[in-house]
């Protein structure tokens, strides 16, 4: 009797979780979101957004949150924040493509380094206040390849024209397939927190 009892609980339990799982599919409270409505919607993207999107859901997953205008991820791999849109900005440097892509790190760049970051890439951009940096463009490859190289002109070991002729020498080697560490990997450590600046106030 006891092992029977013991079967028919077993059983009630797996019912029970059928059902859940059963009714979070059909809420959209299940572990995977409706991928092939998000697809779907994916279609009236352009090109370079549509594979920014997949690229991202490939390699680490669903977004955390979607919007008509853009698709959002939280802490993926090095990243504190990524940002898929569904409009593309013209760029063209190094050569014409299109930003679609922005992912940002905790960083604090020094003031007096700003005007250096934006003679470097218009598409790095510093957030002081809240001790953020991010590049845009429509690749992970090509932004880290523009944080590598932010980093190393804020730690003064590029000037920003030297920093713009080697981005031009990694991506070239990236695109013909051969090794390109700056574009791999961010080769520094972001920090987990102590970036932000509030700056002082004027008026007590």
């Amino acid at each position: 009797m006891r092992t029977t009892t013991g079967l028919r609980g077993i059983a009630v339990a797996v019912l029970a979780l059928a059902a859940v799982t059963s009714a979070d599919a059909q809420t959209g409270k299940g572990d995977r979101p409706d991928m092939a409505a998000m697809r779907s919607r994916l279609k009236t993207w352009p090109k370079a957004s549509r594979e920014a999107a997949e690229y991202m859901m490939k390699k680490y997953g669903p977004p955390t949150e979607r919007t008509p205008t853009m698709l959002v991820w939280g802490r993926t791999g090095p990243w504190k924040r990524t940002v898929v849109y569904n409009y593309e900005v013209q760029h063209l440097f190094p050569g014409p493509h299109t930003d679609v892509m922005q992912q940002w790190v905790n960083y604090r760049v020094p003031p007096d380094k700003f005007d250096d970051l934006a003679s470097y890439d218009g598409s790095v951009v510093v957030n002081r206040t809240n001790g953020e940096i991010s590049a845009r463009c429509d690749l992970e490859a090509a932004n880290f390849l523009a944080l590598n190289l932010a980093n190393e002109i804020v730690t003064g070991a590029r000037t920003a024209e030297d920093a713009r002729k080697k981005y031009g020498e990694q991506i070239m080697l990236f695109k013909a397939g051969k090794p390109a560490p700056y574009t791999a990997r961010l080769l520094f450590t972001p920090p987990t927190q102590g970036t932000a600046d509030p700056d002082r106030p004027l008026m007590e």
